[in-house]
């Protein structure tokens, strides 16, 4: 019974990509940013290959799992966008983003819609804009909306004064309003609580457009096998050809939730994100917090291999960059890695670097038997496959 588990390590990229001017992010890369951090440990991944990976530098011998370097052939540093590439598409033009704030257009058809008014509409660090329009909110009852660099619509809201279920609903009706040439990656709802300067809670959730074509997700569910989600996955997706959805709230319990998923007997696919490393500490320009997400993860990866059976197979990569050491907040463009291990995967293959994220996918749907069809992608199991 064949199972493959991809666990998606949410910005951990490592190193510009060649276009990376056109999104003012030359010289980016996460991972270099964390990795001298004393807060930094992680044999598990090095002794994997993770500093053999092209350019990255510090690799040992004889790694464990064969490795690669993975370029991006979409347009985008989003999160939507590098998951769907891992998936098979890749998307010729960009999101749109919003670097002054929504059209009025738009705005006033959501207030229409959602009987609320909105203020702040300017992008924004999340943390910043609830201490900076939190007050106004709760006393007028408008609705926090604001944007960043990536294409996203976000809506905050305090528990107290707007249920989270009145806040997913005014969510809804956004993501039915921004569609076509407003058609934002993701709505993503921003509930806090608290007194000032207030806290943001686990109730997020995305609303993501739906895949624009065939995904690996769909072939698989074609043909019956698992489609099993962990964390963000199942919103990314909009749910689509996703048989298993498990919410996670943080990082470690999404690889206890994986760990368990390793007990059960399924045939197909577990799809993993762990958002923590972006949402909590690169947009926060976290170092010390980041490096430390990462060694507690790693530690939580010993377990996971101990606990692999003899057809699992294990990818572990990324979906773009979020450098803390720069002075930007946002995603960065960047190369992101992939480690690829199991009792069937030679170790220590150097994969090089690849075109493109959907070559994971290509070698997905090859190692479960499934015809790839119209997703992109070229697959590498051959070269790995003992």
């Amino acid at each position: 019974m064949k199972r493959v588990f991809i666990i998606v390590l949410d910005s951990c990229g490592i190193g510009a990509l060649p276009d990376a001017s056109i999104w003012n992010d030359e010289g980016s890369n996460t991972l270099a940013a964390i990795r001298n951090h004393p807060n930094f440990s992680c044999p598990n991944l090095v002794k994997m290959g993770l500093f053999n990976v092209e350019t990255v530098g510090g690799g040992v011998d004889n790694p464990t799992a064969s490795f690669a370097r993975l370029g991006e052939l979409s347009k985008g540093k989003d999160t939507t966008i590098g998951h769907w590439e891992i998936a098979g598409i890749v998307s010729p033009m960009p999101l749109p983003t919003y670097p002054n704030g929504f059209p009025e257009e738009v705005i006033k058809e959501f207030e229409k819609r959602t009987g609320r008014k909105a203020i702040c509409n300017m992008p924004y660090s999340g943390t910043e804009v609830i201490k900076d329009y939190g007050k106004e909110h709760i006393e007028t009852g408008a609705l926090i909306v604001y944007t960043s660099a990536d294409s996203v619509f976000q809506i905050a809201a305090h528990e107290d004064y707007v249920p989270v279920s009145e806040l997913y609903r005014y969510c809804e009706i956004a993501r039915e309003l921004l569609q076509g040439e407003h058609g934002v990656g993701r709505i993503i709802a921003r509930p806090f609580n608290g007194d000032y300067p207030y806290v943001r809670t686990a109730n997020r959730h995305d609303y993501s457009l739906l895949p624009v074509s065939t995904t690996m997700l769909d072939l698989l569910a074609e043909k019956g096998l698992a489609t099993i989600s962990v964390g963000k996955i199942y919103d990314i997706f909009a749910g689509k050809s996703v048989s298993e959805n498990n919410r996670t709230t943080s990082n470690h319990h999404g690889m206890e939730v994986t760990i368990d998923l390793q007990k059960k007997d399924f045939e197909g696919l577990c799809f993993v994100n762990l958002v923590d490393f972006d949402m909590k500490y690169g947009h926060r320009n976290d170092i010390a917090g980041y490096a430390n997400a990462m060694t507690e993860f790693d530690g939580q990866l010993a377990t996971f291999l101990d606990n692999m059976r003899e057809d699992d197979l294990l990818i572990i990569t990324a979906d773009h960059g979020c450098d803390p050491s720069t002075p930007s907040t946002d995603h960065s463009r960047e190369y992101v890695p992939m480690l690829v291990y199991g009792s069937n995967v030679k170790g220590g293959v150097d994969l090089g670097t690849r075109d493109s994220f959907a070559d994971i996918s290509a070698t997905v749907l090859d190692y479960l038997g499934v015809d790839q069809k119209d997703t992109k992608g070229k697959s590498f199991l051959k070269e790995v496959s003992k």
